[in-house]
């Protein structure tokens, strides 16, 4: 669970890092409040939302079983457990 959050926060944060890299480069700097005005906060959380979106749809479509494959789920043979797999 701690994995996918912090996947998830690593594409919502992505714009915030380009845009203060983008501020460092041009400013030197990009600890100004001036220079984070509410207007641009916005977009930024906007865009990180879509490209968090658009990250969790490209896993879930391209992550996974084979089309027409069988889930078998965990069993404990002879005091062994064998993990779920796709057949």
């Amino acid at each position: 669970m701690g994995r996918l959050l912090a996947f998830n926060l690593v594409f919502f944060m992505l714009p915030f890092g380009v845009y203060a890299a983008w501020l460092f480069v041009k400013r030197g700097a990009a600890s100004n409040a001036g220079d984070w005005p509410m207007k641009t906060i916005s977009w930024l959380a906007l865009v990180g939302a879509v490209l968090m979106l658009a990250a969790i749809f490209t896993f879930i479509q391209f992550n996974g079983a084979p089309p027409g494959s069988v889930y078998v789920p965990a069993q404990l043979i002879d005091g062994e457990l064998v993990p779920g797999r796709y057949e």
